[in-house]
């Protein structure tokens, strides 16, 4: 899908309709994760255009008034048949919102109420500049670009080109450390995931995705620049915290929060996008590829983490296996 002229189009069908004035994001999980850079790259860079971000039963059941004909809706399912996140894409299309659907399955049923759909890299030897996280921000970026003018547009597909091989070197640097992260941990029943700005996204998708359902422990993400106002009191030696030092504005809260753990915690795990390569993005960009990076470093944590537990990743509890 050519998400260049994908937007160009969508664009030029809403000129009667006054021309795009808002961009939803909905999904559930980690899809709803995976589209947060997204919203926040809008929401920061944006002069005009309004953003928001729905789990998608909350937007099905409690949509914003602005959805109509001047929206546009992007939507994500891994499968394409969630069935939150189909009802909510059946939602915008009768609202007559252009609508994008994002999943990796091909004739999926969240299609049928698309107007176009994007796919996406996935899995063992995916190539990170076409995964979701970085085709919903391709998107964001087309939109804004296309509507209001996106100054850093050249530097934003210069760090599309580079993120796949940043991350390849990142995950083979802390390979030794995820193993160690794996013995030491192996027996934890609650770890804490921390973060802030684009890379927020990443620390809850670990909590809830992957140390939540993928692994049952008990997990929480903690936004850096909230720690000190209440989660900091469950701070001692004991308590497991897995920390992101991201690149960009809000470095400073991660810091801050870090220089607090070393003094008074003992077991931090931490993930710095500087020292992972981050840095080689241009400077006016680097903050919306923090999420991809840190996403895909715990990945290598997280086969560690299952193997060494003897709890695949794959096993499931509840999910598709009641009815809820």
């Amino acid at each position: 899908m050519d998400i260049q002229k994908m937007i160009s189009e969508m664009i030029a069908g809403k000129k009667e309709d006054g021309g795009i004035k808002n961009v939803f994001f909905v999904a559930c999980g980690g899809s709803c994760a995976a589209l947060y850079p997204a919203k926040l790259l809008l929401e920061k860079e944006a002069l005009n255009l309004r953003t928001g971000q729905y789990t998608s039963n909350e937007f099905v059941h409690n949509p914003p008034k602005a959805l109509g004909k001047s929206s546009i809706v992007v939507l994500a399912s891994h499968g394409g048949n969630t069935p939150e996140t189909v009802s909510a894409a059946k939602l915008s299309h009768e609202t007559g919102a252009g609508v994008i659907a994002l999943t990796w399955t091909k004739d999926a049923e969240i299609s049928k109420f698309s107007d176009a759909t994007v796919g996406y890299s996935w899995g063992e030897g995916k190539n990170t500049s076409d995964e979701k996280i970085i085709q919903a921000l391709k998107i964001a970026v087309e939109i804004l670009n296309q509507t209001e003018g996106y100054p850093y547009y050249e530097q934003f597909m210069d760090g599309v080109h580079k993120i796949d091989r940043v991350v390849e070197k990142a995950k083979d640097k802390v390979k030794e450390r995820a193993a160690r992260f794996a013995q030491e941990h192996k027996d934890d029943t609650m770890i804490y995931t921390m973060g802030s700005g684009v890379g927020f996204g990443a620390a809850y998708m670990q909590a809830i995705c992957i140390f939540m359902e993928m692994q049952w422990i008990n997990a929480a993400s903690i936004h850096t620049g909230e720690y000190f106002h209440g989660p900091f009191e469950v701070t001692d030696y004991n308590i497991p915290f897995m920390i992101q030092i991201s690149e960009g504005p809000t470095r400073p809260l991660d810091e801050r929060a870090l220089k607090f753990l070393q003094q008074y915690a003992r077991r931090v795990e931490v993930l710095d996008a500087r020292e992972l390569g981050l840095s080689v993005i241009d400077t006016s960009v680097a903050e919306y590829f923090n999420h991809s990076l840190f996403t895909n470093v715990y990945d290598v944590y997280n086969e560690a983490l299952a193997g060494i537990r003897q709890h695949p990743l794959s096993v499931r509890r509840y999910m598709w296996k009641v009815q809820y």
